[in-house]
């Protein structure tokens, strides 16, 4: 085994270990929470390391890394998320390899996948990202519908061609009456979904926790929680 493979096999354990007592602790199911290797600005060589440990989603954020690296692991079996923030003149890249897109925001950012995925003749799972600090704009700091805006943009979601409405996504927030209680902002984030899915009874994904704040995530109910660093490292430098 090589020094990266026993390291990222040592963290994955570790991060396994933390979801299980987590699990334990909220008295859920192991199984009701699936782990997202967020692979932004490592190799693929790495995600080619994970998937051989058993690892079968992962996620980035930034098409130009994500869109070679996928071509260059598409024999894997994986399943690959974009979870960044999404211009739409990237959308015809990012649904030629993204699984789900979890930062689905904005009504024009549905109509260019809806077009592309057709386009392509693929489907393809968007979950609604819920900025918990949404000012007045209503939009947060770091993109991200706010709670008032859910209700429309699922239904925009739901009725477009070629996209699979499939639940939440959040940020915790840094600003606004969330910053530093996270287990708050996902609480409030599994109210939201209990209200999304009275009208859209599938859409039961919530996608909630990082490294840092993972066992706040699963208490509170998340089903997916997204961990980089805690996996993979301290992130190198960009440019």
């Amino acid at each position: 085994m090589t020094d990266r493979k026993t390291e990222i096999a040592g963290n994955l354990a570790k991060v396994e270990e933390r979801i299980a007592a987590a699990c334990a602790a909220a008295g859920r199911k192991r199984e009701e929470v699936t782990l997202i290797v967020v692979t932004k600005t490592y190799p693929a060589s790495d995600v080619r390391i994970l998937s051989g440990l058993g690892a079968r989603h992962v996620a980035e954020n930034r098409d130009q890394d994500a869109a070679p690296k996928a071509a260059e692991c598409s024999d894997l079996p994986l399943v690959w998320h974009f979870v960044g923030q999404l211009q739409t003149n990237k959308v015809r890249s990012v649904v030629g390899y993204a699984d789900l897109v979890q930062s689905v925001d904005r009504s024009k950012l549905v109509d260019a996948l809806s077009r592309e995925a057709v386009r392509a003749g693929r489907e393809v799972g968007c979950l609604l990202q819920v900025a918990l600090d949404a000012g007045a704009s209503g939009r947060g700091e770091r993109g991200g519908v706010s709670p008032g805006g859910i209700e429309e943009l699922a239904a925009l979601v739901a009725g477009s061609p070629g996209l699979r409405l499939d639940g939440l996504m959040t940020v915790a927030p840094l600003t606004g009456e969330y910053a530093g209680r996270q287990r708050a902002a996902f609480e409030r984030m599994m109210d939201l979904s209990t209200d999304l899915r009275r009208a859209h009874p599938a859409a039961n994904m919530v996608s909630a926790g990082m490294s840092a704040d993972l066992e706040d995530a699963v208490a509170a109910g998340a089903t997916h929680v997204r961990v980089g660093t805690a996996v993979l490292g301290v992130r190198p430098r960009l440019g």
